[in-house]
């Protein structure tokens, strides 16, 4: 195994269960919903300037996207984003279309761009994550994706992989079950529940922040970082033992 992580080897006799974030992680779709959300608060924003006369400035994907939206449930993303521009908008109803001012019409228009993007332009997976998967899978360890998307079975099944997973825990598990969102650890630990395995014999991959700091709250025996954006120390720094840039590195 390669160099540092010698250390950290993925096996049966360690690990009984691997639980994958989706976007970044397994899938190359973290581009897709960083775009999207680019699109849904520059949309917003533009508009808000022109009423209130104050300067349009963007929604930033190299800082904004990091810090107040990757990884989280949607909605969550949409209120500390605008409460990192002093902005308190309606929360509205789950129901509200695309176009309405609210925390949930901006999260429905985030939605609604991401479906058209799956769409048109389909799902890759990353070729690293299918080797480890594959590993992991031979070796008897059993498999969840753990994902704060809505879209989580439909990105599954695009990109052909869906049998991968023993477990799927989205957008949808976390409101029907009345979880916690990243960065809290309820949707991990409630993978695990479903797996029956015990926290400390189960790994968390994570390429986000807020992934990596419910992996460590939730006292999970590894937590690995993905750092697909150039934030290894940042990982790092929020707990993740270790970081590795292509989960090819963890294959033996």
């Amino acid at each position: 195994m390669n160099g540092v992580h010698t250390k950290y080897p993925v096996t049966k006799d360690k690990y009984d269960a691997v639980l994958f974030d989706l976007d970044g992680v397994v899938t190359k779709t973290a581009k897709i919903h960083a775009a999207c959300w680019k699109t849904t608060f520059d949309e917003y924003l533009e508009k808000r300037s022109v009423r209130t006369d104050e300067t349009f400035r963007p929604f930033d994907i190299a800082t904004d996207y990091l810090l107040y939206v990757d990884g989280k449930p949607r909605y969550d993303g949409v209120r500390d984003f605008l409460k990192s521009r002093n902005i308190i908008l309606p929360e509205g109803s789950l129901d509200d279309p695309s176009q309405t001012e609210t925390v949930y019409g901006l999260g429905n228009r985030k939605n609604e761009l991401v479906e058209e993007a799956i769409e048109t332009d389909g799902v890759d997976v990353y070729e690293g994550a299918l080797a480890f998967l594959e590993y992991v899978r031979g070796e008897g360890i059993s498999t969840a994706v753990v994902t704060s998307s809505q879209k989580c079975h439909a990105v599954l099944q695009a990109a052909g992989i869906e049998d991968f997973f023993e477990v799927e825990i989205d957008a949808n598990t976390i409101v029907q079950q009345q979880l916690a969102g990243k960065p809290a650890p309820d949707s991990f630990l409630k993978a695990a529940q479903l797996l029956d395995v015990q926290t400390k014999r189960a790994v968390v991959i994570e390429d986000a922040i807020s992934g990596v700091q419910a992996g460590v709250r939730g006292c999970f025996g590894l937590v690995i970082g993905v750092a697909r954006k150039d934030n290894a120390e940042e990982l790092k720094i929020h707990g993740a033992h270790i970081v590795v840039t292509d989960l090819r590195e963890l294959v033996p």
